[in-house]
Order: structure tokens, then C-alpha cells, then sequence
């Protein structure tokens, strides 16, 4: 029993010093761009937690990408969408104009609906493009994960059957050995243990149909990787091991994600998808979040303008009869004033409807204002908390202190997430009520 335990210590140790040793690399590298500062932050995080992480259950990497062409692909005046049956095909991006390089690390940002998966199936040559070129790198290997790509799984093979009919199709191309043992072996590495290989997929669950495609991705050795929000379908302990398994691979890699901390912790730059084109975004996450917010913020008004169009292109008769004049909307119930003779009165009247109005809209905001409060108070307070713990984590602990510490870090993170989604909500509120 000592034996194991020694040999578990002397793999997490090998495993911890692996990881430093990649944080020192890329700290060395790092430039003082905002994006690159909040990925050096986002290792650091990474460093106090690599015991726990060493001591996780699942860990995966990608192997050495064989040659890595450079540009790995150029995308001139290129047109993005869908091409219709009978129709006209629907444009989403244009004028799109970029390169990627070897070893670049990005990010894809956007709200929902602007296309951020059309960039991503296009490059991964699942759709054509509409118009302009998409020019590959020679010798580019694209590693694909998306949603869709579990649909790829076929229900009644097995993990085995699928790793086997991939190894043969790829035949000479196969960078990995392709005997039944060695797929078995590697299988095993992610945890498709024993009878699990003969297992028919369609009785798995999302989550180990999802680390099944990632272990088919991590077989074929790409040297690009596309991935689209990749860790919906992934436990905990998976989305981990992706993470790291991201951080250390020396490929390039264009990820699509709404989870903030994974973005954070492996992309070094951002491309902005929106309004129909692709373009940098310079700032960091918290400046995209302030974006996001503005977007939909936008989005509302145009429906709102695209609304009252509609109502007032519907009042203007053809023919010119006289319309009855609409009765005016009032924004909040007012009680009505009774209208005086004298102007000086109306205008009088007015100023108090508006005093009411405020006064309304302030009782209104108050309670969406006291909560933001106790969020924000209750986020500074998180913000202590984990300053000590993570303290604690750079001392040495005995083993299951340091899983407990762990345990908690992760739990306040989680919580931070859900405040900051429901701050997010709130401030729309409040946004929506002033408008």
C-alpha cells in the first residue's frame, strides 16, 4: 500500500513540475497585453490548484502536433453562411479578412446569433464558403468538437468499433499505433475502462459520448483545433482535464465558449463576431462582458424601433380617411390629472405627472439596486475568502486539507459565476426601467 501511495506521489509531483514548468515557459513569453496578463493571472490560479488537478481522477493530453504549417490558413474577402436549396444563399459574415498562425490562441467572442459557429464550421470545411477563398496551410490537421459532432457517434458501435473504423480510414495517415491493443490502451487513458470498449455508445451518457469524441480528436494528433462551446456536455472532472490538456498543447487552437474561466485560461487573443463582420477585440473578458451587455441592450432598441415602425406604416391608411387619433401609452400606471383651463395649470399637472412617474420608477429600482449592493458586497467578501484559502494552498498541507481547500475554491468560484450572471440581469433591468 506504502508503494502506491509513493508511486501516486512521485506521479503528481512529476505532473506538478510539468506544470510549472509550462507556466514558467509562457511567462517568459508573455506580453503586456491585457489578454496575455489575464492568462498569466489565470495560470497562476492554475499553479495553486495543480495539486489538486495533479490528484484529479482524469487527465488526457494532446500529443506533439507533427509539422505545423505556417500560415496555418488565410481566409481572403470571404463571405459566410448558408446556401439554400431554391433560394438565394444567407449571408451572415462578410468581408472577412484574416490569418491564422502557428501557436496562436484564440478566442471567438460574440453574442448568440452572429455567427460565431458559421466561422467555426466553415474553417472546419463543414460548409463552404459563399464567396472568397479559404486557403490551408500544407499539411493542416484539424481536430473538430462541436455539439453536432456527437450526432457523428454511431449508436449501436462500440468505443472500440469507432477508434478501429477511424484507424482504418485514416490507413497510412494514422500518426498513433492502430493494433486492437493499443486502441484498447488508449481508450483506457480516457477512462473507457474494461467492458466499457464493448459498451454500445447509444446507451452512454452526453458526457461519455462527449470523451469519446475528444478521445478520437486527441487520436488523430491535429495540429489545429476548432472547438465550439466543448465543454456543455463535460463533467467536472473532464472540463478540467481539458483545460489543461489545452494549456499545454503547442498546436493552434480557435475556441468558441460562453465559460469565461476557460476562455481566460487559454486564449491569448479575441476575435469579435458581430454586426456581419469579424474583427479584434483589444480588451479583456470583463470589457466583453460590458459588450455583451451593450449588444443586447442595442438588439432591444432595434426591436422596439422595429415594432413602433410596424405600428405607424399600419396607421397610415391608403386612402386618406380620417384616422381616430391613438390614445396615448402611458409608460407606468399614472393616475390621471384633471386637465385645467389654464395653461399655467397643464403645465403644472405635467410636472407633477412627472414627479410621479420618477417617484414610481425610484420604488421600482430600489429593490434591483439593494440587491446589486448585496451582490457586490457578497462578491468583495468572496474575493477575501479566496485570497486566504489560496494562501493556504501555497503552504504545505497534508493532502486531504489541501482537497478540502480545493473543494472550496471551486465551490466559491461556482458562485461567483451565478452572481455574476444574476448581477448581469439585474443591471439590464435597471437599464430597461430608465429607458
Amino acid at each position: 500500500h506504502m508503494e502506491q501511495q509513493q508511486a501516486a506521489f512521485g506521479k503528481q509531483q512529476e505532473k506538478i513540475a510539468h506544470l510549472q514548468k509550462f507556466i514558467d515557459r509562457f511567462k517568459a513569453k508573455a506580453s503586456k497585453a491585457k489578454q496575455a496578463q489575464s492568462r498569466v493571472k489565470a495560470l497562476e490560479r492554475m499553479e495553486k490548484v495543480a495539486p489538486l488537478l495533479a490528484e484529479a481522477d482524469f487527465t488526457f493530453e494532446f500529443k506533439e502536433p507533427g509539422n505545423i504549417p505556417n500560415p496555418m490558413l488565410s481566409i481572403s474577402n470571404a463571405s459566410f453562411g448558408y446556401r439554400m436549396e431554391d433560394a438565394a444563399p444567407r449571408t451572415i459574415l462578410r468581408g472577412v479578412n484574416r490569418s491564422v498562425l502557428a501557436g496562436q490562441r484564440i478566442g471567438i467572442l460574440g453574442a448568440n446569433g452572429q455567427g460565431k459557429s458559421t466561422l467555426v464550421k466553415t474553417i472546419a470545411r463543414e460548409m463552404g464558403a459563399i464567396a472568397g477563398t479559404v486557403t490551408e496551410g500544407k499539411g493542416l490537421n484539424i481536430g473538430y468538437f462541436a455539439q453536432q459532432e456527437l450526432d457523428v457517434l454511431r449508436p449501436q458501435d462500440t468505443p472500440l468499433e469507432h477508434m478501429v473504423r477511424m484507424a482504418r480510414d485514416l490507413g497510412a495517415a494514422a500518426k498513433e499505433p492502430t493494433g486492437e491493443q493499443a486502441l484498447r490502451g488508449f481508450l483506457g487513458s480516457f477512462n473507457f475502462n474494461g467492458d466499457m470498449v464493448k459498451q454500445a455508445v447509444g446507451t452512454m451518457s452526453g458526457g461519455e459520448k462527449a470523451r469519446l469524441v475528444l478521445a478520437m480528436m486527441v487520436w488523430q494528433r491535429p495540429n489545429l483545433l476548432l472547438l465550439d462551446e466543448p465543454t456543455n456536455h463535460l463533467d467536472l472532472a473532464t472540463r478540467e482535464a481539458l483545460a489543461m490538456a489545452l494549456n499545454e498543447f503547442e498546436g493552434t487552437l480557435m475556441l468558441v465558449s460562453h465559460d469565461r474561466a476557460l476562455l481566460r485560461s487559454v486564449c491569448d487573443e479575441f476575435w469579435m463576431v458581430g454586426r456581419g463582420a469579424v474583427t479584434d477585440f483589444d480588451g479583456d473578458l470583463d470589457d466583453y462582458q460590458r459588450y455583451l451587455l451593450d449588444e443586447a441592450k442595442r438588439q432591444r432598441e432595434e426591436a422596439k424601433e422595429a415594432v413602433r415602425k410596424t405600428a405607424s406604416d399600419a396607421a397610415a391608411p391608403a386612402i386618406a380617411i380620417p384616422a381616430p387619433a391613438p390614445a396615448p401609452v402611458a409608460p407606468l400606471q399614472v393616475p390621471t390629472v384633471e386637465r385645467t383651463e389654464a395653461s399655467a395649470g397643464a403645465g403644472r399637472d405635467q410636472r407633477r405627472l412627472g414627479a410621479q412617474e420618477r417617484q414610481q420608477r425610484a420604488e421600482q429600482e430600489k429593490p434591483l439596486k439593494r440587491e446589486i449592493a448585496r451582490i457586490d458586497e457578497r462578491l468583495s467578501a468572496i474575493g477575501t475568502e479566496k485570497a486566504g484559502l489560496e494562501q493556504r494552498l501555497a503552504q504545505r498541507l497534508p493532502a486531504a486539507e489541501i482537497a478540502d481547500v480545493g473543494k472550496r475554491l471551486k465551490a466559491l468560484a461556482a458562485e461567483v459565476e451565478r452572481l455574476e450572471e444574476r448581477w448581469l440581469a439585474l443591471s439590464d433591468q435597471l437599464e430597461t426601467l430608465a429607458a
